[in-house]
């Protein structure tokens, strides 16, 4: 199943973070004793909707009327 949200994403404000360039972070990283690295996977879906927000990412099945509680982060 495949939900559009494109007129969604049309209608929500654009937040601009670049991401940080990959070869600098690497290379700031040599010579270092310890390197960290945070695994963000298991907070991919855990970032809850405000439930009027909910209303918004609403699609029907056969089974049903279905929204989402937390974010799509893709």
């Amino acid at each position: 199943m495949c939900t559009d949200f494109t007129s969604l994403n049309k209608a929500c404000p654009k937040d601009f973070y670049p991401l940080p360039c990959l070869r600098r972070l690497v290379d700031g990283s040599a010579g270092y004793e310890v390197f960290d690295f945070m695994d963000a996977s298991r907070g991919y879906y855990q970032i809850r909707m405000l439930p009027e927000d909910e209303e918004k990412t609403a699609f029907f099945t056969e089974y049903g009327e279905f929204s989402w509680k937390s974010y799509l982060l893709a």
